[in-house]
């Protein structure tokens, strides 16, 4: 199995910055694809981005050109770096690790941007 500890989140303006972080134990060597999510009160679960173990990233419309994924391999993390903050990106965001016959999820950070 592989476990997942997200950091990183909380309070910031609009326009401002935030770095994610989501490490993994375990059985990381089984590990396709890791993304981020997030869910924001009363709504779904959504897809924020992923990156593949060849480093190929995709994102969603709503953070494409602002949130960027990045993994450091020698430090089984993962960081999602989140600029150009807008109120609408308050969510708790959750890290997630598929390994092509199961899926781990971390137990999310919260990330509220308000003034």
């Amino acid at each position: 199995q592989v476990q997942l500890v997200e950091s990183g989140g909380g309070l910031v303006q609009p326009g401002g910055s935030l770095r994610l972080s989501c490490a993994a134990s375990g059985s990381i060597a089984s590990i396709n694809i890791m993304g981020w999510y997030r869910q924001a009160p009363g709504k779904q679960r959504e897809l924020v981005g992923f990156i593949t173990l060849g480093g190929s990233t995709k994102y969603a419309d709503s953070v494409k050109g602002r949130f960027t994924i990045s993994r450091d391999n020698t430090k089984n993390t993962v960081h999602l770096q989140m600029n150009s903050l807008k109120p609408e990106d308050t969510a708790v965001y959750y890290c997630n690790a598929n390994t092509g016959f199961y899926v781990s999820w971390g137990q999310g950070t919260q990330v509220t941007v308000s003034s």
